[in-house]
């Protein structure tokens, strides 16, 4: 209890996860996250059992052999959010994308959902990858090859995208809702949000929430959408394997369906190994090295290795984890290759088909508003606005947040 003439600090709900070297807290209601020192997990822990700054003190000064500023301490986190305030309302977290839900989302009770994601379901999902790995490997005529996809009804790529986006879509939308479920068997809350990576437009799911887990037990709802990625990729695999063998003969549309969906599946598990664009491995990757803000760190360690860092960052880079240098220290020239590569990858594959696909919908857009083509050209535009259009919108509306953000501040 705090002492005659001592003004109590009541926090925020927090949670707080030991990592040894350092402790996890956070405010899982505004998805903010920072890693502190143990001594700070001591302060906090005492805090929040209602004593007051003075036993805090004592008692960080009884775990670290020497006198701990509390004040100070106190103060950051207070700069963070973490002290409730007078009325104690619910804090919105912050948006991380650039469509995104405001709120979090809950859903199913966490026992109806947890043996999707539970041991046996593991098992599982690790054995149908296996087969995916195995029908590729022993049949290589049946790994899915892009022209599937683009040339899906015979017509050309124009048809073919506008048929197959609404379920390349549903596919999209099952591998989020995973991690959702997974997420939902942890006792977490997730959203649902739109952004970009470069020119690729994402459908992502807001994870903040696994810090307030053990480590080894955030891998699940990372790992999700991968699992029924192979899980789909299976049955269609299943499906073209049996056909290939004469156990029966799908009618000639449906087995294009199925290969289309295949090199679909296939090219967004091939993306999620993709880490310098922020995938579901990347995620990965920052929890099993034990990182905590590799992002920034990578930014600023490539700048100071290009010489390019100002002395604020030089100071900020400094006072980062070691387990985030270290791990900067090689991922920043992955992420530099990356994104040289996806540029060159624009360049020399994405705008020929961009070319293409204006050839193709020129005539169309030419046509009479009576014929199909028309409609299907028209669909066609509105879904490469929306693929190319959609980052660039994102990036101005995020510039201009940020200018309006200075202005104000």
């Amino acid at each position: 209890m705090a002492l005659p003439g001592e003004k109590a600090v009541r926090l925020r709900e927090l949670s707080l996860v030991d990592e040894g070297d350092h402790v996890i807290v956070g405010d899982p209601q505004a998805g903010v996250f920072v890693a502190v020192p143990p001594v700070g997990g001591v302060v906090i822990q005492a805090l929040l059992a209602g004593a007051s700054t003075t036993e805090a003190a004592v008692a960080a000064e009884r775990f670290a052999g020497q006198p701990v500023d509390v004040t100070s301490f106190i103060a950051r986190l207070g700069g963070l959010g973490f002290v409730a305030g007078p009325s104690d309302t619910e804090r919105r977290p912050a948006s991380t994308a650039a469509l995104q839900q405001r709120r979090w989302l809950g859903g199913p009770a966490p026992e109806s959902v947890r043996w999707l994601f539970g041991r046996a379901a593991w098992s599982v999902y690790a054995a149908l990858f296996a087969f995916d790995l195995a029908v590729m490997i022993g049949f290589p005529q049946l790994i899915p090859r892009p022209r599937a996809a683009y040339d899906l009804l015979g017509a050309g790529p124009g048809p073919s995208l506008v048929a197959l986006f609404p379920l390349a879509t549903s596919l999209v939308a099952a591998h989020e809702c995973a991690h959702w479920l997974a997420a939902r068997g942890a006792g977490l809350t997730t959203r649902f949000g739109i952004d970009h990576r470069m020119y690729f437009v994402v459908f992502e799911t807001d994870l903040s929430q696994l810090w307030t887990l053990p480590r080894r037990r955030r891998f699940g709802p990372l790992l999700a959408g991968l699992a029924i990625d192979s899980a789909v990729l299976a049955v269609l695999l299943a499906v073209e394997l049996t056909a290939a063998e004469h156990w029966w003969a799908p009618p000639a549309l449906a087995a294009a369906v199925v290969a289309a969906l295949a090199f679909v599946e296939v090219a967004g598990m091939t993306w999620q190994c993709l880490l310098f664009l922020r995938t579901d491995l990347y995620g990965v990757l920052v929890h099993a090295t034990g990182c905590h803000n590799l992002w920034r760190v990578k930014t600023l360690s490539l700048r100071s290795a290009l010489r390019m860092l100002n002395p604020a960052g030089a100071a900020e880079l400094a006072a980062s984890g070691h387990r985030d240098r270290a791990v900067a220290a090689w991922f920043r020239w992955l992420w530099l290759a990356g994104y040289l590569a996806a540029g060159a990858w624009f360049a020399w594959f994405s705008l020929p088909l961009l070319a293409r696909l204006a050839g193709w919908a020129q005539p169309g857009l030419a046509t009479s508003p009576r014929t199909g083509r028309f409609w299907i050209t028209i669909g066609c535009v509105a879904i490469l606005a929306w693929r190319l259009g959609a980052p660039l919108a994102f990036t101005l509306r995020r510039s201009l947040r940020a200018r309006t953000h200075r202005r104000s501040g």
